[in-house]
């Protein structure tokens, strides 16, 4: 696919329909082109709500993608029928609270966080308008939005923001009565503000910089886990708070 308008109305169409579209349909050939589809769908249902961000290892490149505002939804939320996956993951969300420019990539840690005004305690669900998802490339799922389906924020932390260290963190998910996943410092990206750093400076050249009010939110710390139609799912962060969803 190398038209990013025509993958993006094939997504924004499986969006509304509820039917998937074949990731072959929908599969640009670099980051570059996933990251244009992503503008693209996003110009079709906006507006902009956030980011999320995130990487595979410490010194692997992040890769991001745009929240919509209409996905971003209060801890408590009942998502309806039709998903697909109901994939749920726990993370650590901030919120921006000035504009951020390319050269605030630049600033130490302590006087980057002072740019963030709050953090959250947030469930990203994970969802998919791809067919056979599992074996989909990643470049389809990037241009999918990375596979975003909604954001469930929690009430705002007392955590300071320039105490945050994703290494440390202690992180439960439990879905109906079970508890599926504990871990400490489960986020494989490691440091927080390297992503800050790099997700600021990108969304800049992009285009579209951080602004007041937006979340962000900083890539799972438990990995994913699956629930069932009918379930809710629990998140608790140590030190920041709970934060719920019902499917």
């Amino acid at each position: 696919m190398s038209n990013a308008s025509e993958a993006a109305d094939l997504l924004v169409a499986a969006r509304s329909s509820g039917r998937p579209v074949a990731w072959r349909d929908v599969l640009p050939s670099d980051r570059a082109g996933a990251y244009a589809i992503q503008d693209a769908t996003l110009a079709r249902i906006g507006p902009l709500g956030g980011w999320k961000v995130g990487a595979s290892n410490p010194t692997a490149e992040p890769i991001c993608a745009p929240l919509p505002a209409s996905c971003l939804l209060a801890s408590g939320a009942r998502l309806g029928p039709g998903l697909r996956l109901r994939g749920v993951e726990a993370e650590v969300a901030l919120r921006v609270g000035r504009a951020l420019t390319a050269e605030d990539a630049t600033l130490p840690d302590h006087e980057l966080a002072r740019a963030f005004d709050a953090a959250y305690p947030v469930i990203e669900v994970v969802e998919t308008r791809l067919e056979d998802w599992t074996n989909s490339a990643a470049l389809a799922q990037l241009a999918d939005l990375q596979s975003h389906g909604a954001l469930v924020i929690g009430p705002a932390s007392t955590v300071s923001v320039a105490s945050i260290d994703l290494r440390g963190l202690e992180a439960h998910v439990s879905v109906g009565d079970d508890v599926s996943r504990q871990t400490m410092g489960g986020n494989p990206a490691g440091d927080i503000w390297r992503l800050l750093r790099w997700l600021i400076a990108h969304c800049a050249d992009r285009g579209a910089p951080l602004s007041p009010g937006h979340f962000v939110t900083t890539g799972s710390c438990t990995g994913m886990v699956f629930a069932q139609e009918g379930t809710g799912a629990r998140v608790r962060l140590a030190g920041f708070g709970e934060v719920a969803v019902d499917f």
